[in-house]
């Protein structure tokens, strides 16, 4: 690891500071790091149309609006090479929230968020990628049961 010095005003230092203690940060370096791979990530995503993502898929629907469970369930099985793993929790009578796991081609991904999210009656959609690079570390797996699907690993690029 390498040491790098940064020169900051006191007003700018000071709401960096405060910014640690409100996320909890017990130190200026691993603050400073986040926020690069925030920053990193963030212009990846947005100019990487083909690279890879994993990425968590929230939203919040009410399942009595006129067929929405039907769409939001026909659109996940049509990008079911997407999703890895879905939650469903059911808040109250009316209101439920999904917590969709997804690993895939970032545009792809970014394609099927908005489709779920521009769905009439679903609230609150947030998707929050991360780009990744797939496979290509040399690690195999052997798998002792047959139902087991292979795999590819996906390494989180910053």
């Amino acid at each position: 690891m390498e040491r790098v010095t940064l020169s900051l005003d006191e007003d700018l230092l000071r709401q960096f500071d405060s910014h640690m203690a409100r996320h909890g940060y017990g130190n200026r370096s691993e603050a400073v790091r986040d926020i690069l791979r925030r920053t990193l990530e963030a212009e990846r995503l947005a100019e990487e149309e083909n690279g890879h993502c994993v990425a968590c898929l929230s939203y919040i629907y009410n399942h009595h609006e006129r067929e929405l469970s039907r769409r939001l369930t026909q659109a996940s099985h049509d990008h079911h090479d997407l999703t890895l793993s879905t939650l469903h929790l059911h808040l109250d009578h009316e209101t439920c929230m999904e917590v969709v796991l997804l690993q895939g081609p970032t545009g792809a991904v970014r394609r099927f968020a908005d489709t779920l999210t521009a769905e009439t009656g679903v609230r609150h959609g947030q998707l929050n990628a991360v780009p990744v690079e797939m496979g290509g570390d040399g690690h195999s797996h052997t798998h002792t049961h047959a139902a087991q699907a292979p795999h590819r690993h996906a390494r989180p690029k910053t």
